[in-house]
Protein backbone atom coordinates (compact mmCIF):
# COMPACT_ATOMS: atom_id res chain seq x y z
CA UNK A 1 0.00 0.00 0.00
CA UNK A 2 1.44 3.24 -0.99
CA UNK A 3 1.50 6.07 1.46
CA UNK A 4 3.35 9.45 2.08
CA UNK A 5 6.35 7.78 3.66
CA UNK A 6 7.27 5.33 0.48
CA UNK A 7 6.33 7.88 -2.00
CA UNK A 8 8.98 10.37 -0.34
CA UNK A 9 11.54 7.63 0.27
CA UNK A 10 11.26 6.38 -2.73
CA UNK A 11 12.19 9.85 -4.52
CA UNK A 12 14.65 10.26 -2.67
CA UNK A 13 16.43 6.95 -4.11
CA UNK A 14 15.70 8.83 -7.39
CA UNK A 15 17.35 11.96 -6.06
CA UNK A 16 20.20 10.25 -4.92
CA UNK A 17 21.50 9.55 -8.49
CA UNK A 18 23.55 12.45 -10.30
CA UNK A 19 21.76 12.02 -13.24
CA UNK A 20 17.96 12.39 -12.13
CA UNK A 21 18.38 15.63 -10.01
CA UNK A 22 17.85 17.91 -13.16
CA UNK A 23 14.83 15.98 -14.46
CA UNK A 24 13.28 15.66 -10.72
CA UNK A 25 13.63 19.57 -10.59
CA UNK A 26 12.09 20.31 -14.30
CA UNK A 27 9.08 18.19 -13.65
CA UNK A 28 5.74 20.70 -12.94
CA UNK A 29 4.45 18.66 -10.21
CA UNK A 30 7.80 17.39 -7.81
CA UNK A 31 9.43 20.57 -6.62
CA UNK A 32 6.01 21.55 -5.21
CA UNK A 33 5.28 18.40 -4.09
CA UNK A 34 8.03 18.08 -1.68
CA UNK A 35 7.33 21.72 -0.19
CA UNK A 36 3.77 20.03 0.61
CA UNK A 37 5.64 17.20 2.33
CA UNK A 38 8.04 19.71 4.43
CA UNK A 39 4.30 20.37 6.27
CA UNK A 40 3.80 16.54 7.33
CA UNK A 41 3.29 15.27 10.76
CA UNK A 42 5.30 12.17 10.61
CA UNK A 43 8.78 12.91 11.47
CA UNK A 44 10.38 10.20 9.03
CA UNK A 45 8.31 11.84 6.28
CA UNK A 46 10.09 15.03 6.97
CA UNK A 47 13.81 13.45 7.03
CA UNK A 48 12.93 12.01 3.86
CA UNK A 49 11.97 14.96 2.25
CA UNK A 50 14.75 17.08 3.38
CA UNK A 51 17.19 14.34 2.48
CA UNK A 52 15.79 14.33 -1.09
CA UNK A 53 16.02 17.86 -1.25
CA UNK A 54 19.50 17.68 -0.27
CA UNK A 55 20.61 15.24 -3.14
CA UNK A 56 18.54 17.72 -5.49
CA UNK A 57 20.46 21.02 -4.09
CA UNK A 58 23.89 19.24 -4.98
CA UNK A 59 22.93 20.24 -8.53
CA UNK A 60 24.29 23.99 -8.91
CA UNK A 61 21.72 24.85 -11.20
CA UNK A 62 18.61 23.42 -9.23
CA UNK A 63 19.12 26.21 -6.58
CA UNK A 64 17.68 29.47 -7.96
CA UNK A 65 14.58 27.09 -8.83
CA UNK A 66 14.58 25.39 -5.63
CA UNK A 67 14.76 28.70 -3.92
CA UNK A 68 11.61 30.56 -5.96
CA UNK A 69 9.78 27.85 -5.45
CA UNK A 70 6.59 28.95 -3.48
CA UNK A 71 6.57 28.07 0.12
CA UNK A 72 10.13 26.73 0.48
CA UNK A 73 12.27 28.86 2.51
CA UNK A 74 8.93 29.81 4.86
CA UNK A 75 8.82 26.23 5.37
CA UNK A 76 12.16 25.22 5.63
CA UNK A 77 12.58 28.14 8.12
CA UNK A 78 9.64 26.79 10.33
CA UNK A 79 11.31 23.59 10.62
CA UNK A 80 14.43 24.90 12.26
CA UNK A 81 12.80 26.79 14.72
CA UNK A 82 10.35 24.04 15.79
CA UNK A 83 11.34 22.55 19.15
CA UNK A 84 9.72 19.13 18.92
CA UNK A 85 11.82 17.79 16.00
CA UNK A 86 14.72 15.83 16.32
CA UNK A 87 18.02 17.80 15.90
CA UNK A 88 19.14 15.71 12.78
CA UNK A 89 15.98 17.29 11.04
CA UNK A 90 16.30 20.50 12.66
CA UNK A 91 19.53 20.49 11.33
CA UNK A 92 19.01 19.14 8.38
CA UNK A 93 16.81 21.63 7.24
CA UNK A 94 19.41 24.65 8.70
CA UNK A 95 21.73 23.34 6.21
CA UNK A 96 19.28 23.27 3.20
CA UNK A 97 17.97 27.08 3.95
CA UNK A 98 21.68 28.02 3.89
CA UNK A 99 22.46 26.32 0.55
CA UNK A 100 19.62 28.00 -0.58
CA UNK A 101 20.07 31.32 0.47
CA UNK A 102 23.43 31.75 -0.81
CA UNK A 103 23.75 33.38 -3.97
CA UNK A 104 24.31 31.69 -6.92
CA UNK A 105 24.54 32.56 -10.57
CA UNK A 106 21.38 33.60 -12.22
CA UNK A 107 20.54 31.05 -14.73
CA UNK A 108 17.58 31.45 -17.70
CA UNK A 109 14.29 30.31 -17.45
CA UNK A 110 13.70 26.79 -18.73
CA UNK A 111 11.97 26.69 -21.99
CA UNK A 112 11.07 23.42 -22.32
CA UNK A 113 10.27 22.32 -18.85
CA UNK A 114 8.83 18.79 -18.74
CA UNK A 115 4.82 18.37 -18.90
CA UNK A 116 4.47 15.45 -17.20
CA UNK A 117 4.19 15.19 -13.47
CA UNK A 118 4.58 12.85 -10.67
CA UNK A 119 2.89 14.70 -7.92
CA UNK A 120 -0.11 15.89 -9.61
CA UNK A 121 -1.59 13.69 -12.97
CA UNK A 122 -2.60 16.37 -14.76
CA UNK A 123 -0.83 18.66 -17.56
CA UNK A 124 0.08 22.07 -17.68
CA UNK A 125 -2.82 23.81 -19.94
CA UNK A 126 -5.64 21.72 -18.23
CA UNK A 127 -4.81 22.65 -14.53
CA UNK A 128 -3.28 25.00 -12.40
CA UNK A 129 -1.89 25.37 -8.54
CA UNK A 130 -3.16 28.47 -6.21
CA UNK A 131 -1.53 29.12 -3.06
CA UNK A 132 -4.08 30.72 -0.45
CA UNK A 133 -3.59 32.32 3.08
CA UNK A 134 -6.81 31.38 4.92
CA UNK A 135 -7.28 33.59 7.79
CA UNK A 136 -9.18 32.06 10.32
CA UNK A 137 -7.46 28.79 8.96
CA UNK A 138 -7.03 27.80 13.52
CA UNK A 139 -8.42 24.60 14.08
CA UNK A 140 -9.38 21.35 12.53
CA UNK A 141 -12.79 22.83 12.91
CA UNK A 142 -12.10 25.77 10.17
CA UNK A 143 -9.91 23.46 8.20
CA UNK A 144 -12.96 21.01 8.26
CA UNK A 145 -15.30 24.06 6.90
CA UNK A 146 -12.59 24.83 4.36
CA UNK A 147 -12.50 21.67 3.06
CA UNK A 148 -16.57 21.54 2.16
CA UNK A 149 -16.00 25.07 0.96
CA UNK A 150 -13.27 23.84 -1.53
CA UNK A 151 -15.26 20.47 -2.13
CA UNK A 152 -18.50 21.82 -3.30
CA UNK A 153 -16.40 24.20 -6.37
CA UNK A 154 -16.50 22.85 -9.67
CA UNK A 155 -12.95 22.40 -11.21
CA UNK A 156 -11.03 22.09 -7.82
CA UNK A 157 -9.07 18.78 -8.46
CA UNK A 158 -7.11 18.54 -4.99
CA UNK A 159 -5.76 20.35 -2.09
CA UNK A 160 -3.60 20.43 0.44
CA UNK A 161 -3.31 22.04 4.17
CA UNK A 162 -0.28 23.52 5.81
CA UNK A 163 -1.83 24.31 8.98
CA UNK A 164 1.57 25.70 10.65
CA UNK A 165 1.31 28.95 8.02
CA UNK A 166 -2.28 29.24 7.73
CA UNK A 167 -2.45 28.27 4.20
CA UNK A 168 -3.57 25.76 0.93
CA UNK A 169 -2.53 24.90 -1.66
CA UNK A 170 -4.58 24.49 -4.61
CA UNK A 171 -5.23 22.39 -7.76
CA UNK A 172 -7.87 23.83 -9.78
CA UNK A 173 -8.41 23.27 -13.97
CA UNK A 174 -6.87 26.75 -15.55
CA UNK A 175 -10.69 27.99 -16.53
CA UNK A 176 -11.40 28.34 -13.13
CA UNK A 177 -11.26 32.19 -11.95
CA UNK A 178 -9.16 32.28 -8.02
CA UNK A 179 -12.33 34.42 -7.20
CA UNK A 180 -13.88 31.47 -7.47
CA UNK A 181 -12.06 30.00 -4.46
CA UNK A 182 -12.50 33.02 -2.36
CA UNK A 183 -16.03 33.08 -2.60
CA UNK A 184 -16.90 29.76 -1.62
CA UNK A 185 -14.58 29.80 1.50
CA UNK A 186 -16.09 33.20 2.42
CA UNK A 187 -19.57 32.15 2.23
CA UNK A 188 -18.83 30.36 5.51
CA UNK A 189 -18.54 33.56 7.18
CA UNK A 190 -15.67 32.81 9.60
CA UNK A 191 -13.12 32.03 6.96
CA UNK A 192 -11.74 34.59 3.96
CA UNK A 193 -8.75 34.21 1.71
CA UNK A 194 -5.67 35.78 0.21
CA UNK A 195 -3.74 34.27 -2.72
CA UNK A 196 0.34 33.79 -2.07
CA UNK A 197 2.32 35.47 -5.03
CA UNK A 198 5.68 36.05 -5.48
CA UNK A 199 6.73 39.99 -6.32
CA UNK A 200 9.72 41.05 -8.80
CA UNK A 201 12.29 40.73 -5.64
CA UNK A 202 11.19 37.36 -5.43
CA UNK A 203 9.43 37.55 -1.84
CA UNK A 204 6.03 36.44 -0.78
CA UNK A 205 2.97 38.90 -0.98
CA UNK A 206 -0.71 38.70 -0.44
CA UNK A 207 -3.27 39.94 -2.91
CA UNK A 208 -6.92 39.97 -2.19
CA UNK A 209 -9.48 38.50 -4.09
CA UNK A 210 -13.07 39.57 -4.91
CA UNK A 211 -14.84 37.73 -2.46
CA UNK A 212 -18.21 39.50 -3.24
CA UNK A 213 -21.57 37.41 -4.06
CA UNK A 214 -21.53 38.36 -7.04
CA UNK A 215 -18.58 36.17 -8.33
CA UNK A 216 -20.41 32.83 -10.21
CA UNK A 217 -19.36 29.83 -8.40
CA UNK A 218 -20.03 26.71 -10.16
CA UNK A 219 -20.67 23.80 -7.83
CA UNK A 220 -20.35 20.17 -7.99
CA UNK A 221 -22.82 17.54 -7.52
CA UNK A 222 -22.39 16.14 -4.48
CA UNK A 223 -19.30 14.10 -4.93
CA UNK A 224 -16.38 15.55 -5.96
CA UNK A 225 -16.28 16.05 -9.94
CA UNK A 226 -12.88 15.30 -10.71
CA UNK A 227 -11.85 16.03 -14.34
CA UNK A 228 -12.63 13.05 -16.41
CA UNK A 229 -9.30 10.49 -17.11
CA UNK A 230 -8.22 11.06 -20.75
CA UNK A 231 -8.17 14.76 -19.46
CA UNK A 232 -6.19 14.27 -16.48
CA UNK A 233 -3.69 12.03 -17.73
CA UNK A 234 0.18 13.62 -19.55
CA UNK A 235 0.81 12.64 -22.77
CA UNK A 236 3.80 10.14 -22.53
CA UNK A 237 7.04 11.15 -22.89
CA UNK A 238 9.05 8.48 -24.52
CA UNK A 239 12.35 11.05 -24.82
CA UNK A 240 12.25 11.23 -21.13
CA UNK A 241 14.61 8.87 -19.24
CA UNK A 242 14.94 8.37 -14.86
CA UNK A 243 17.00 5.74 -13.27
CA UNK A 244 16.24 3.96 -10.51
CA UNK A 245 18.30 1.61 -8.05
CA UNK A 246 16.16 0.14 -5.62
CA UNK A 247 12.77 -0.03 -7.41
CA UNK A 248 11.58 -2.26 -11.10
CA UNK A 249 9.10 -1.63 -12.88
CA UNK A 250 6.05 -4.23 -12.73
CA UNK A 251 2.76 -5.26 -14.66
CA UNK A 252 0.66 -2.47 -13.32
CA UNK A 253 2.98 0.32 -14.32
CA UNK A 254 5.89 2.35 -13.37
CA UNK A 255 6.21 3.30 -9.60
CA UNK A 256 6.35 7.35 -10.93
CA UNK A 257 2.53 6.14 -12.28
CA UNK A 258 1.17 4.91 -9.40
CA UNK A 259 2.74 7.69 -7.35
CA UNK A 260 0.68 10.11 -9.55
CA UNK A 261 -2.39 8.14 -8.99
CA UNK A 262 -1.63 8.15 -4.75
CA UNK A 263 -0.99 11.80 -4.78
CA UNK A 264 -4.07 12.70 -7.18
CA UNK A 265 -5.91 10.81 -4.96
CA UNK A 266 -5.12 12.52 -1.82
CA UNK A 267 -6.69 15.94 -0.32
CA UNK A 268 -4.59 16.08 2.29
CA UNK A 269 -1.86 14.36 4.85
Amino acid sequence: MMDALSVVSQLRDLASEPQNREVIVQDEGCLPGLVLFLDHQNPDVLLATLQTMRYLAELTPNISTMKSELGMMVSLENLTGREDLSVDITDLAQELYNILSATVPRIPERENRKKSQFFINSTQKKAKSVTLHIQGLDSTDQRGLCEEALLKVKGVISFTFQMASKRCTVRIRSDLPTESLASAIAATKVLSAQQVVKNEAGEEIFISLNQQSGVAVKRNSPLPDYLPEEEESPERAVDRAISRTTAKKDSSGSWLNSAASFLTNTFYW
